[in-house]
């Protein structure tokens, strides 16, 4: 019996020892064999350099605990007839672990060689649908550029992985658009 506590033990301790504290700039919670476990803290700044915590997400539950409060503005939602109206929720669409977790993403441009050549610079706006379960489909670009920065803005939104967090209006999950813009800025020589 002693030995079957023991080993009981022992493996308790492997177990343990397997889970790991992570802690970040952009976030900190468990992992588990590489994978992140439990209740993870994602982080922003505020703009006076201040961290504060952005959004909480349970990844074992697969659900949003936390989120820091957002502009009350109307969002683009379907409704059940397929068609798109603006209307406030109780939260938008957010990407798990924040906009810190899509600045490694969007910072996969690259600049298209025409648009160096043209001297071309500004603001790309994408716009993305994500359904009811987190996954972003129709990316489209919204205000181009043009001289292949469209194109190159659409790659990237289309190669961000589905960890999205669905809108929501009341308790239920809703069709919604969410707009990210890619900034293409030659570096000054």
């Amino acid at each position: 019996m002693k030995h079957v506590l023991l080993f009981a033990l022992f493996l308790l301790t492997l177990s343990a020892q397997a889970q790991k504290l992570r802690k970040t700039d952009t976030g900190s919670g468990m992992l588990d064999k590489g994978e992140k476990i439990g209740v993870w803290e994602y982080y922003a700044y505020t703009r006076d350099g201040s961290q504060v915590i952005a959004q909480k997400y349970d990844h074992t539950a697969k659900k949003l605990i936390f989120f820091r409060p957002f502009d009350d503005v109307p969002y683009a939602v379907r409704n059940a007839a397929g068609d798109w109206t603006r209307q406030r929720v109780t939260h938008p669409i957010f990407y798990i672990g924040s906009d810190a977790a899509l600045a490694p993403f969007i910072s996969k441009l690259n600049y298209p060689a025409a648009a160096q050549a043209k001297n071309v610079q500004g603001r790309v706006l994408v716009s993305i649908v994500v359904d009811t379960l987190g996954h972003a489909t129709d990316q489209q670009v919204l205000l181009g550029i043009g001289s292949g920065c469209d194109e190159e803005a659409l790659r990237v939104a289309r190669s961000i992985p589905d960890q999205w967090i669905p809108a929501r209006v009341g308790s239920r999950a809703v069709v919604s658009k969410f707009e990210l813009p890619f900034t293409f800025r030659l570096s000054q020589q």
